[in-house]
């Protein structure tokens, strides 16, 4: 099986990496099979994959999370840069605005979010720091031509509704700076598989409540004038050597 280190997570509105030789890959796992774009960008092999399949016929609720990491894992994949369409939870961020994510609230309720519920072992991931610093700290780097909003709480709620004006209330309340669907368990996953796993969000529209409406339109237009630039930055760090020891997230997992 071809072997690559790199890896881009896309979400709606966000479907290839703009390589000219992005060849499929159907990755067998256990948990199910996943296909993979792999292409390559100045001589580093990049694998694309787009969670909700590449027609979006995958709600968020639905979209098998554990496939998805593991195929990653199989071809290879230790740093990973997600993209997710995200809702503001109040008028600090603006539509078309860049977030790094720092820390999450799980809203989601039934997903599966790890690969020991029925292994027979017990095991807890640490998430002292959900999203690695180390492939944080390096797209920072790129930041001045990004605008990255940085710090940003994520809230994952289990869509694929979007969420009241009470919801929204109570979210922000309890610090979620921004709303998506899809975030968690994929990160939660990456831990567990020892990866790095850093995550942009575009924010698309203004949650219930901040703003009348959402609009469709708005959100694929937002995601659409951001994609070229986040893939762009994130392919800038791939071209760079990269190491797993500057960060922990190797050592996330504790066996009891």
């Amino acid at each position: 099986m071809e072997q690559v280190t790199r890896a881009i997570i896309g979400g709606t509105g966000v479907y290839d990496a703009g390589a000219d030789d992005l060849r499929s890959v159907l990755v067998d796992t256990q948990y199910g099979q996943v296909t993979v774009e792999i292409g390559d960008f100045a001589g580093v092999k990049v694998a694309f994959l787009t969670r909700h399949g590449k027609n979006h016929s995958t709600p968020p609720h639905k979209i098998n999370y554990r496939a998805n990491m593991k195929a990653l894992q199989k071809l290879g994949v230790r740093y990973i840069y997600a993209i997710a369409a995200v809702g503001a939870c109040h008028k600090t961020y603006s539509v078309g605005d860049l977030v790094l994510m720092d820390d999450f609230i799980d809203f989601t309720n039934g997903r599966v979010s790890s690969y020991y519920d029925d292994s027979g072992t017990v095991a807890h991931v640490k998430m002292d720091s959900p999203y690695c610093r180390y492939l944080q700290g390096k797209l920072i780097g790129f930041s001045e031509s990004l605008n990255l909003e940085k710090g940003v709480v994520y809230g994952c709620t289990q869509g694929p509704r979007f969420e009241t004006v009470s919801e929204i209330r109570a979210y922000t309340q309890m610090g979620a700076d921004v709303i998506g669907m899809t975030g968690v368990p994929e990160v939660c996953l990456a831990k567990e598989l020892g990866m790095c796993y850093a995550a942009v969000g575009v924010v698309t529209n203004m949650c219930s409540g901040v703003e009348a409406e959402i609009s469709h339109e708005e959100i694929i237009s937002s995601m659409s004038k951001n994609k070229a630039k986040l893939i762009s930055a994130f392919l800038k760090v791939f071209a760079r050597e990269l190491t797993q020891e500057d960060c922990s997230c190797r050592d996330s997992l504790l066996f009891l």
